[in-house]
């Protein structure tokens, strides 16, 4: 008998990791797959949610979309719609908290079990450092960030920092329809910002996906509302 099973509750890190496939395209022959390591013993950040696997089958759908333009993922945590960009030809860097260095080192690992190219960095949501400086991302993505009320404010900073910083770029997130969907209707009027797409999570989800997932699942596109700061711009002429 080996030592570790003499530990009482202390388990093999081992066995508190899974790998889970993710299949795009035709469920027959799909195109590719994405495996992800998720780790069972973290609450939030090594698991897929429902609004990643929507996201990523979006990306999927909008692959002629994302060949070739720059991507940053907020809040990556397992990173498949991130990974999903990069496999279609995006130039992509993961991000999350600057302090879960777990998850940073997590979403290494799963580049590499998918043999693909993506920078990974530190990113505080709020904090104006030099990670957040370096990014001009053409499209952001965002699964099931707006799940923290109290983290939006710093959220909305942060994006609006990056759209600003990429003239023409867009924030895509997928979030559950929760009670705080009048609060981030709020944040994107005090931040200039406007929601060009809002789509059903499963109105573009494939069945035999649909039929794993449960929620109000929502998708925006959001992106800078220039026509109110022109006229906050024009009025302040006057």
């Amino acid at each position: 008998m080996s030592s570790q099973e003499d530990d009482g509750d202390e388990q093999p890190e081992q066995e508190m990791t899974a790998v889970s496939r993710h299949f795009f395209g035709d469920s027959e022959k799909p195109a590719f797959s994405i495996s992800i390591l998720e780790n069972m013993k973290e609450e939030y950040g090594l698991f897929v949610w429902p609004c990643s696997v929507i996201l990523a089958e979006y990306v999927w759908q909008q692959r002629l979309r994302f060949s070739g333009v720059s991507v940053v993922e907020l809040g990556a945590g397992t990173s498949l719609p991130g990974l999903v960009a990069a496999r279609v030809g995006s130039d992509v860097t993961l991000t999350d908290d600057a302090n879960r260095f777990e998850v940073l080192d997590n979403m290494r690992k799963v580049c590499d079990l998918n043999k693909l190219k993506c920078k990974v960095q530190g990113l505080t949501w709020g904090l104006w450092d030099e990670s957040l400086f370096c990014l001009n991302p053409k499209i952001i993505l965002g699964a099931d960030v707006l799940y923290d009320s109290s983290a939006f404010d710093d959220l909305f900073a942060t994006v609006t920092f990056l759209l600003q910083s990429s003239p023409g770029s867009v924030f895509i997130t997928t979030y559950h329809n929760r009670s705080g969907h009048h609060l981030i209707e709020f944040l994107m009027v005090k931040w200039g910002l406007k929601c060009v797409k809002l789509l059903d999570g499963f109105s573009f989800l494939p069945p035999y996906k649909a039929s794993r997932l449960s929620g109000n699942i929502q998708l925006a596109e959001i992106m800078l509302d220039l026509e109110d700061a022109e006229d906050t711009s024009s009025s302040g002429a006057r």
